[in-house]
Formats: C-alpha cells, structure tokens, sequence
C-alpha cells in the first residue's frame, strides 16, 4: 500500500519543478488498480530486449529474484558487492533465497545461493542482503543522475526477468516518479536504471492505472546511500 511518508511532500508534484499538466502528485492516495500504465502490460522479455539502454544485457545478468517473490540488483560498492532490494520484501536477519539467470530463454546458468538481510529501512525503503556466494556477474554501479527515459528489469509475478521503459516524472527530496512504466506484484526491489544503465533508484510502489493516469514510486539510490551504513557516498556516480 502507497505511504506518504514525508507530509511535506504530499502536494502536486507540479511544486517539485514538473509541468502543471493532469499527471499525479507524487504521493497519491492509495489505490486498489494494478500498478499496469495503460491497457496493456508493456513487458519484453530482457533476452529479446533491442531497445536504447545501455547495457542492458550487461545490467540483467546482476538482477536477482528473491524468494521468488521480489526482484533485486547485485551492486557495486566499495565495501563489497552486495544485492539491494526494497526494505517491505524482506526483514533484518532473514536468510534470503537469491536466484540468478531466471529467464525465459536463459543464457546463463541459473545460480541459486543464499544471502542474510544485514541492513534494512522503511524510508527510505531499502535492504541490503550480503551473498554467502557471489555470482560472477558484475555489479550494476549507483548514480545521482536520471534521465528522461528509465528502466526497469524486474520479475513480475515472480516470473522470468522481463524489461520495461517509461518517463522520469519527478524527484522530491528521495522519493520519485515514473510515468507509463509497467510493474507488477514481484517487481518491488527492482532497479530503475538511467539511460546510462546505472542505477538511480529502487522501486517499491505502483500507483499506475489501467487507463494510463498516476504513476510508480521508488526511493533514489542517493537518498539510500545517505541512509546507510554500509554503503558510502563514494559508491554514487554522477552520470
């Protein structure tokens, strides 16, 4: 369920520097539709992907599904790589099922290993889980920066890993928005990446509706960093 977590930014997402069309503020009221934008769910599998994102190819081999419920990023940081989620999929000190390559048409081997929850948070809304084995794929970088265009590589439904874009909306002082960009129950913890393939957030929520109005929710990784122990101001890039 959609939380306003800071009151100060429950307002038109028009005061945070976006346009003053009909588009949603940033921290709706709850609602009950799926987090689908549009008529249709706009989802390719991440093996057929042929679309502008950088890396993409490289960014999914680090996209993990968690407990067959969540999805999740193995990122870079200084400390060691380890794997982000969202802080509502998972608890401190749970020993998390962490599962590599679950693809349609895979083209990699499936890697299976666990991971304990060591550091968590509701807002901002992240955990981070340490591997008891790491995979040899290398870790998706942090970056301050969107970009016009996001993207999403998740497992809806806790499904095979699938991609998909839409548009930046807003940022209000950690928690953002994106509009026409496809989620579903299992994509929470995924990362939003820039058109650069980095990642700039997290998502956690889906506020979109079937007939294409609102929009999804995430935290960026800049406010995550800032809120964690583990993870340093260095880990950020700034493109």
């Amino acid at each position: 369920m959609k939380r306003c977590i800071q009151a100060a930014l429950c307002f038109a997402v028009a005061a945070c520097g976006a346009s003053d069309d009909l588009r949603p503020p940033l921290c709706p009221q709850p609602r009950t539709a799926p987090a689908q934008c549009g008529a249709t769910l706009d989802f390719t599998p991440i093996n057929q992907y042929r679309g502008a994102l950088v890396d993409a190819q490289l960014r999914e081999d680090a996209v993990v599904l968690i407990d067959g419920n969540c999805t999740g990023t193995l990122i870079a940081a200084a400390a060691g790589p380890v794997v982000l989620t969202a802080g509502h999929c998972v608890g401190q000190g749970d020993q998390a099922l962490v599962a590599f390559n679950v693809e349609a048409d895979a083209d990699g081997d499936p890697l299976f290993t666990s991971g304990t929850v060591f550091e968590r948070a509701d807002a901002p809304d992240y955990a981070l889980i340490r591997l008891d084995h790491l995979p040899t794929s290398t870790p998706t970088p942090l970056t301050t920066q969107s970009s016009p265009r996001l993207a999403i590589i998740q497992h809806p439904r806790g499904g095979p890993k699938v991609i998909a874009e839409g548009a930046f909306f807003a940022e209000c002082g950690g928690p953002f928005a994106y509009t026409d960009l496809d989620t579903l129950v299992g994509s929470s913890g995924a990362g939003v990446l820039n058109a650069q393939g980095l990642l700039y957030g997290v998502h956690v929520d889906g506020d979109c509706d079937l007939d294409g109005g609102g929009s999804n929710d995430g935290w960026t990784a800049a406010s995550i960093v800032a809120a964690s122990a583990y993870l340093q101001p260095g880990d950020l890039m700034s493109r």
